[in-house]
């Protein structure tokens, strides 16, 4: 089975690693930002539905971004080679994302939508990236004409 086949093409380039640790940084710098917006806003007052929405949001937004580092750190193992750490694994795939309700984000100071928008756009940077990695490689020429060769061999 080649790496086409296995979902894990090219995944151990450079490229791919340095992305990886990239985006690693990027969401343990937004996670520790999402704990002290939230903790900042923990009392909104006397509003018992904004403090539920609040509670609701939060959560949210620390699944995602426990999701998005859950699969940054598979993809970590994936490249370096961890048996253990495969592309058939359920954390080999960031699935779908548990969107944000903005019409109770709307109520929120703007450092929690920040971190919430902020949350939102890495899962979908992700999910973009995965699936550009995932994407079949688009045939050129030069391997159409690589393989005529390898056929006449």
């Amino acid at each position: 089975m080649d790496e086409r086949q296995s979902g894990m093409r090219g995944i151990g380039r450079p490229v791919h690693r340095a992305q990886v640790e990239n985006l690693y940084v990027e969401a343990m710098l937004l996670a520790d930002e999402a704990h002290a917006a939230f903790a900042a806003m923990r009392d909104p007052g006397g509003d018992g539905l904004l403090q539920v929405g609040l509670a609701c949001e939060s959560l949210k937004t620390t699944a995602r971004l426990m999701h998005i580092i859950a699969w940054l750190l598979h993809r970590r193992a994936m490249i370096a080679g961890d048996p253990g750490a495969g592309p058939d694994d359920s954390a080999a795939r960031i699935g779908d994302p548990v969107l944000a309700d903005w019409s109770v984000c709307a109520r929120f100071d703007a450092p929690v939508a920040r971190v919430v928008m902020a949350s939102e756009r890495l899962f979908e940077r992700v999910a973009a990236l995965e699936a550009g990695w995932d994407a079949p490689a688009a045939p050129t020429p030069v391997h159409d004409m690589l393989a005529e060769i390898a056929a006449r061999l």
